[in-house]
């Protein structure tokens, strides 16, 4: 029979700067995870800006939104309502309804030279 030498103590010894350099290589790798989180091209700076980057897309959102509902309403004031197509065609195409006069007004020449003339 053969007896084999007693191997705790090296085992044992080994054992115990196995688990040291698992330690300290899992504390390197928690200290680069940590350096790439804060300083990383994907980092925290760039998850911050991103985060207000969204917060401005959705306050852009909600005025277009807002801006649509409006527009919404216009177009349909001017799908049903007579006044609204008259008011516009009289502002912008200068229309004027039967027996009404028309009273156009033209500028001074003399106000406006002395307006360019005063800067």
């Amino acid at each position: 029979m053969i007896i084999k030498q007693n191997r705790g103590r090296v085992w044992l010894d080994w054992q115990r700067r196995m688990g040291t350099v698992a330690q300290v290589a899992g504390a390197g790798a928690c200290v680069w995870l940590l350096i790439a989180f804060c300083f990383g091209n994907m980092g925290l700076p760039r998850y911050l800006a991103m985060r207000e980057q969204v917060a401005q897309l959705d306050r852009d959102l909600l005025a277009l939104r807002r801006d649509n509902g409006g527009l919404r309403g216009e177009i349909t004031r001017l799908q049903h309502d007579p006044a609204k197509i008259e008011q516009l065609a009289r502002e912008r195409l200068g229309y004027v309804r039967k027996g009404e006069t028309v009273y156009q007004l033209s500028p001074d020449p003399v106000k406006d030279r002395s307006l360019q003339e005063a800067p």
